[in-house]
């Protein structure tokens, strides 16, 4: 299987800034699907790159799961490690329009694992402005 190519960091934020206003909030509707699993499979590829490893899973469902962050490896069953969310508040944390803490403390993100919060240190994945 070949491997796939690592997003560029301008392709990422055009895929993150395509679903910014209903991240935002200042649209109801969703965008439309492709749009959506192209933001959450860019941002997530990106944070691969950037925290490479294979300690902590996260998961976008149903857009996508990687595997970063270095540290012990896992190989079978459920990871201990995982940090899981919608695409909406996973587009939100690539942005950095929401706080990994506070979309855990409020129950929009479920991570457990005592290096699930490492997540935190590489969001947001794209720089503001």
């Amino acid at each position: 299987m070949p491997s796939r190519r690592p997003p560029e960091p301008a392709e990422v934020r055009a895929a993150l800034l395509a679903v910014a206003p209903w991240v935002d909030g200042d649209v109801d509707e969703a965008p439309p699907r492709p749009d959506r699993a192209a933001a959450v499979r860019m941002s997530l590829a990106a944070l691969e790159q950037v925290a490479p490893g294979r300690s902590v899973e996260v998961r976008v469902p149903p857009f996508g799961a990687v595997h970063c962050i270095d540290g012990p490896r896992h190989t079978r069953g459920t990871p201990p490690n995982v940090v899981e969310t919608d695409p909406r508040t996973w587009c939100a944390l690539a942005l950095g329009r929401l706080d990994f803490d506070a979309a855990v403390a409020s129950g929009a993100v479920s991570a457990s694992g005592h290096r699930a919060g490492q997540v935190a240190a590489w969001l947001p994945l794209v720089s503001p402005g």
